[in-house]
């Protein structure tokens, strides 16, 4: 796996849209306020057009446009580090245009985002062997930071390695006026583990005294996308199995109802998706945060699943599209330590 060079200070960002742009408010006025930071930080910021672009269907413009964009931010070597503009929802389409060949021979730089960006940063891993961030898009950044902020800068710039979960986190229904408002924390993190039994080797639930420690390399990214991408071409993962025996897969959802939930991670697992796992990490959902449909919960649509692996899953981890989210290096070697309600995940 390829780790990229980490950016410093008087290095240059570049910002693309190869899914949602920046041209609705609140994005607008974060996004400029995040180019405000990143230059306060001693950055300088070199914006994609198709930031401004909305005359896509479910994306910034045209795929092959959008794409186009891309490739050449992450060909270019006067630009050191690119982060996605936003999330969305047919980023699916734009990589039907981006050329893997090419991206897996180039010299490797990060690129950040989350959500969506799971079209690339999965295929980016898989494909090239290249390491990416699952983290903030570029607007995420124009809030007062915090320590989900500071945590991802901070994994671009190699200053740590290590995030740590957050205390608290804000529940989807409640929503801020204030684009630039920080985080409204509502409810304490209370991690929900399953662990192999010694005694009887099945799965049960662990206590929060308990101390749960694997490794292996971290993959994943929003379900709904990862779903999408099985048996296609961009579906890498029979190969990267061979390669890579200890995988650490992190799944978190966005639009999915538990059901789909269920369904998807069925569909991932039947395609031999986890046949190398060592470990779950599964974020908060959004759509399906505290949702039952006909006994299908946020819990037992992971666990009656995933259990047959008898390797540990830790549910409701600080990851996806409820805030506040850690980043995670896509593709590191990670080792996962939770203990007393907390989550640790060192990556290299």
């Amino acid at each position: 796996m390829k780790i990229p060079k980490y950016i410093k200070p008087g290095d240059t960002i570049g910002v693309v849209a190869p899914s949602f742009g920046a041209t609705t408010e609140p994005y607008i006025y974060r996004f400029q306020e995040a180019i405000k930071k990143f230059k306060d930080r001693g950055y300088n910021v070199v914006i994609g057009e198709c930031c401004y672009k909305s005359d896509g269907l479910g994306i910034s413009t045209l795929p092959e446009i959008a794409a186009a964009e891309l490739m050449k931010f992450y060909l270019d070597d006067k630009i050191d580090g690119v982060l996605s503009c936003g999330g969305g929802e047919l980023m699916c389409e734009t990589i039907s245009h981006l050329d893997f060949k090419k991206l897996e021979s180039a010299t490797p730089k990060w690129f950040m985002g989350y959500s969506d960006n799971t079209n690339f940063i999965f295929p980016l891993a898989t494909m090239c062997d290249v390491a990416s961030i699952y983290g903030p898009n570029a607007p995420g950044f124009g809030k007062p930071w915090e320590q989900p902020e500071y945590d991802a800068i901070e994994l671009l710039e190699g200053k740590k390695n290590t995030v740590i979960g957050y205390k608290e986190f804000q529940n989807p229904e409640v929503e801020s006026k204030d684009p630039l408002s920080p985080y409204i924390y509502t409810d304490p993190k209370v991690l929900v583990s399953y662990v192999s039994n010694d005694r009887t080797g099945k799965l049960i639930k662990a206590t929060s005294n308990d101390k749960i420690e694997f490794s292996g390399v971290l993959i994943g990214g929003c379900l709904d996308v990862l779903v999408c991408l099985s048996g296609t071409k961009f579906d890498n993962i029979k190969k990267f199995n061979e390669k890579y025996k200890d995988v650490i897969w992190f799944l978190e959802s966005c639009d999915y109802n538990p059901m789909d939930i269920r369904r998807g991670l069925w569909h991932l697992r039947e395609s031999g998706w986890f046949d190398n796992a060592k470990g779950f990490l599964i974020g908060r959902p959004y759509s399906a945060f505290r949702q039952e449909i006909m006994g299908v919960n946020q819990y037992n649509g992971v666990i009656d699943i995933l259990k047959e692996f008898n390797v540990p899953i830790i549910l409701d981890c600080d990851i996806g599209h409820i805030d506040p989210a850690m980043p995670l290096i896509v593709g590191s070697y990670a080792t996962v330590l939770v203990k007393d309600n907390n989550i640790e995940i060192s990556m290299k």
